[in-house]
Order: structure tokens, then sequence, then C-alpha cells
């Protein structure tokens, strides 16, 4: 039921309207990620998308401009608040009740990470960031969903946004009893925000 897995970043400069290439050369490494992503996309035959995001614009438009271009299947967007990232893990088993269980589902993760990782970012640097990417990237290698959870108490001033849409997905996972590993495609922050993108493997054993 569940074919496709993601996490996406979402900075509007990947889009050819709003980019520059300068900033695409600076982002190549992410762009040959999502490209990646949309080659295994294409190969899949999927009725529907979900896609989870905490901005309602760029959030949804920037991934599905990369992986669901020509897309005519149904796209379910769900937007995440500021409640904390375990509501949001339960919310995803709960959403997962009410899949069809006879359609075949891409889940979506739209988020960046920390925003403070450069004194000239967005937010200007505080340490908290370089260590809040670090620990969600290597959490989700773990599968360690417990700690995963704790990360917004962690490393509170990290200024990121997709934890919870992270988690959101992960939760669907997990009431869908799906085994998963993260690929991990690339992580760059040239711009002082932290993009990563990851393919998630899944199976039934």
């Amino acid at each position: 039921m569940i074919k496709f897995v993601s996490i996406c970043p979402h900075p509007p400069i990947l889009l050819p309207s709003v980019g520059s290439d300068e900033s695409f050369l600076k982002l190549k490494d992410t762009i040959k990620s999502l490209k990646y992503l949309t080659k295994k996309f294409k190969k899949t035959n999927l009725d529907s998308i979900i896609i989870a995001s905490p901005h309602p614009d760029w959030g949804f438009n920037v991934p599905l401009h990369f992986l669901a271009k020509n897309f005519k299947g149904e796209i379910k967007t769900y937007l995440t608040g500021f409640k904390n990232p375990e509501y949001y893990f339960e919310q995803g088993k709960e959403f997962y009740s009410y899949l069809k269980k006879d359609k075949d589902y891409a889940l979506i993760a739209s988020g960046d990470l920390s925003h403070c990782l450069k004194k000239d970012g967005p937010y200007g640097f505080n340490s908290d960031g370089p260590k809040f990417d670090k620990a969600l990237i290597k959490y989700l290698q773990k599968r360690d969903i417990k700690n995963l959870l704790k990360l917004d108490k962690m490393f509170p001033q990290a200024s990121e946004c997709g934890l919870r849409p992270f988690c959101f997905i992960l939760g669907i996972l997990e009431a869908a009893k799906l085994n998963w590993k993260i690929k991990v495609l690339s992580y760059q922050k040239p711009f002082g925000v932290g993009y990563l993108v990851a393919d998630i493997l899944i199976s039934n054993n």
C-alpha cells in the first residue's frame, strides 16, 4: 500500500522561477538527490501522495515540483503546527487508519533542518543548530523514534521546521507496521539552513 517514502527540503530557491545559477550550483547535491527521487517516483505506480509540511505554499510546491510534476493522482496535504513532535507522530498513526487499503501511496515529509547554522544565515548561528541536524540524522539512521521525538527539547534553539512533518510520516509507517531504513542522499547547508534529502526504504518484514 505504501510504496514510496522520502524526506525533502523545501527552499523556494530550488525552483527555476526563484533560484539563480549561483544558488543551483551551491545546491547541486541537493538537486541531484531530488532528481534521483524523481526517477524512483516515476517508476512506482501510485494512486495518491500524502505530503506533510509546516508551510502551506512552498512547503508543498517545492518537493512536488521535482517529484510529481505531472502526477495525475490524488494529493493529500497535511499541515503541521507547533504542537510537540509526539503529537504529530500519533496523528500519523491515526491518519493511517483512514487510508484505503487497496490504494498505493507515496509519503513525502517536507521540511528543512536548522536555520541557524551560519552567522550570515537567516537566524544567525546557534550551537543547537548543528547539534540538532547531526542528532536528527543519527536517530533516523538508528530508527530511534524515542529520542527523535525529544529533539525539540534537546535543542530548543535549533530553529528547524522539519521535525514535525518527519514525525507525522514516521507515525504512518509505525501504524502500517512497516520496517524502514533511511538512505541519506545528501545533506547541504550553504546558506545556513540544513537541507536533508533522504530515501526511506520500506519492507514488510
